[in-house]
Formats: structure tokens, C-alpha cells, sequence
């Protein structure tokens, strides 16, 4: 049986639909999920997907509160993605400290809006424990992860195999001569985005079956000053975050 990979169609997601392409369906199929982390993890949570590429943040927030439906499994975007704070075209807010106290829209409680609006607090001195949400259920993601659920040697090593070709198709992605023009070209027809905005918005990868243990340790770190999640008292074990029969930390 083919696995099931979530995923959030956006331009960083090209090397998973070339791969896809070239795949047909052979050995993995794909669920789009177009309101983001949230979605994904909830479609992992119920057994609807068995592999998800999603935001790192609250993938790893959710570990930390006590999830045991998923496990961290690889990477697969290397450098941050940039998000905005977008207000109406005619609105009373010039600032984002004229935001304070007011309700902030996220695509879905759980999902990388959301980790971002505490961030975003932190930045600006704001209690954490005082903001107010409403989903919006709109999209945006990278860290891949696996259902809990396989116990089985076979099903441990669909996944192994997965992230394994995918990584190929990560770096073809990422050479020089294909972000020049190939790689352009492919999103520009995919998404219809606007050639500048293509070459601004660069996110590299190279090997998707290794996790770096600083990006978990930062990403803690981050959290944990935004408020949105408390460390116990011996601190995070960072092995605990991931799945060692997959991926391996470096």
C-alpha cells in the first residue's frame, strides 16, 4: 500500500511534487492540506496520513506538551521561512504595536500562526498568557514526521525509503544550475508567482534523513521564552522528539 505524505501546496513544497510526479502514485500518494500545520497534525492524529512535512515549531511544541501521535522523522527545508503581519487596506493599526489587545487571526489553533503570534509577543513585551485567537483556516510550512503507529520493521522502513528519494530530489533542487533557471521556471507555472518574488524566496535543503539536535534545542528555547510551552524540570530530552529507527540527529 502506497503511504499516505500531508502536505501544504506551496513553492517550497516543489521538490515533493517532482518526486511525486515522477512517482505516480508507485510508492507514496499525496494529501493536500491547505490550512496548514493544524490540519496536518490533526489528519496524523486520526490515521488519515502516515507522513506530513509541516512547520517545525508546532510540530515540536506539540511533542512537548504531550502528544504521543508522531514523532519528528527528518528535515526538510533548512533555512526560516518569512511571515507577515497583514492588516485591511484601510485599517486603523500602522504598527504592530497597535495590535496589542486585539484578536489575531491564525489559519488554526495549534498551527505555525499561532506559534508565531506568541513570538511575536515575546518580541514585543507582551503577556503571552493574554492573546486572543480566531482560526481563520487559511494556509501555510519544515520538518517531516511520521505517524506513531508502525511498529512493524516493514512500515518503519516505507518511510526510511521515502525520505531517502526525496533527499535526492531535495538537492537536484538546490543545485546552482537549477536554481538559476530550472527550478524558476517550475514554480513560476506551479504557482504563478512573479519571477523576483521567486529568487527572494529561496528555501535550501540538502539531505532529509538527518535532524540537526541545535534546531530542536533553538526551537525549544523559543518556544519556551514566547510562553507556549514550559519545560520540566530536568529540561527536554531531545531524543525524545524524534524517531531513531528513521532519522538521525546530528
Amino acid at each position: 500500500m502506497a503511504l499516505r505524505v500531508g502536505y501544504v501546496r506551496e513553492h517550497f513544497s516543489s521538490p515533493l511534487l517532482q518526486f511525486a510526479e515522477q512517482d505516480g502514485g508507485k510508492t507514496f500518494t499525496l494529501v493536500e492540506c491547505p490550512s496548514g500545520t493544524g490540519q496536518l497534525i490533526g489528519r496524523l492524529t486520526n490515521d488519515e496520513i502516515d507522513v506530513a512535512i509541516a512547520l517545525t515549531d508546532p510540530l515540536i511544541s506539540g511533542i512537548a506538551k504531550g502528544s504521543e501521535h508522531y514523532k519528528l522523522v527528518g528535515s526538510f527545508v533548512s533555512t526560516p521561512l518569512n511571515w507577515a503581519v497583514i492588516t485591511g487596506k484601510d485599517t486603523r493599526f500602522k504598527a504592530i504595536a497597535d495590535l496589542k489587545e486585539t484578536t489575531l487571526g491564525i489559519s488554526r489553533h495549534g498551527s505555525g500562526s499561532q506559534t508565531m503570534a506568541y513570538v511575536m509577543a515575546l518580541q514585543q513585551g507582551w503577556p503571552t498568557d493574554a492573546l486572543q485567537f480566531k482560526d481563520r483556516l487559511g494556509p501555510h510550512a519544515l520538518a517531516v514526521l511520521a505517524h506513531r503507529s508502525t511498529p512493524d520493521a516493514r512500515r518503519r522502513v516505507r518511510p526510511a525509503r521515502f525520505l531517502d528519494a526525496l533527499s535526492a530530489y531535495v538537492r537536484a533542487f538546490d543545485a546552482e544550475a537549477q536554481r538559476a533557471h530550472a527550478d524558476v521556471a517550475f514554480i513560476r507555472e506551479k504557482f504563478g508567482y512573479p519571477e523576483a518574488d521567486i529568487r527572494a524566496s529561496r528555501s535550501a535543503g540538502s539531505s532529509a534523513c538527518a535532524i540537526p539536535r541545535k534546531v530542536i534545542v533553538d526551537t525549544l528555547n523559543v518556544l519556551e521564552k514566547a510562553g507556549f510551552i514550559t519545560s520540566p524540570e530536568d529540561g527536554f530530552d531531545v531524543n525524545y522528539f524524534v524517531n531513531t529507527d528513521i532519522v538521525k540527529l546530528i
